[in-house]
């Protein structure tokens, strides 16, 4: 019996090592296929018709970040649910308009002021002036006052 023990461990060892190598060599499962952004797109108006999926998923995430705000925002659609269940084609919102308005306007200033002409060099963007608000700043933040002196601290003299 002690002979079977060892031969019965390198049966099962090389079993193993088959069912290993053939898991390996099968094709894995098919990747899940998206179910929103998926071109053609509807309604693309200022965007390039021809943008890729990741290029237009890549822009509305900095939107989104550089107005501190979510999807539903600019589009129809309710918060918490599968993207796939919104209406990104609808024009029902006016923020999607505005939107719309500022974006060409970034267009504008990035060309004309800067010659830009390819996004990823923009020397403007919607965060150079919403910085995560939805209100863009106008105006600089506030001055922290300078700390004033103790009553006791006595101003130097001039002479």
């Amino acid at each position: 019996m002690t002979n079977r023990l060892p031969a019965l461990a390198l049966a099962a060892a090389a079993a193993s090592l088959g069912f290993s190598v053939a898991f390996a060599q099968s094709s894995p499962a098919a990747p899940e296929q998206p179910t929103f952004a998926v071109p053609p797109y509807k309604n693309l108006q200022v965007l390039p018709k021809a943008i890729s999926r990741d290029q237009l998923l890549s822009g509305m995430r900095l939107f989104a970040q550089s107005l501190g705000v979510r999807c539903t925002h600019c589009h129809v659609g309710e918060e918490g649910k599968p993207l796939s269940t919104f209406d990104f084609a609808s024009d029902s919102k006016p923020t999607k308009e505005t939107a719309r308005k500022m974006l060409a306007m970034v267009h504008r200033i990035n060309q004309q002021d800067f010659g830009v002409t390819e996004f990823a060099k923009a020397k403007v963007t919607c965060f150079t002036c919403h910085r995560g608000s939805t209100k863009p700043a106008t105006m600089p933040p506030p001055r922290e006052s300078a700390p004033t002196a103790p009553a006791s601290a006595k101003a130097p003299e001039r002479g």
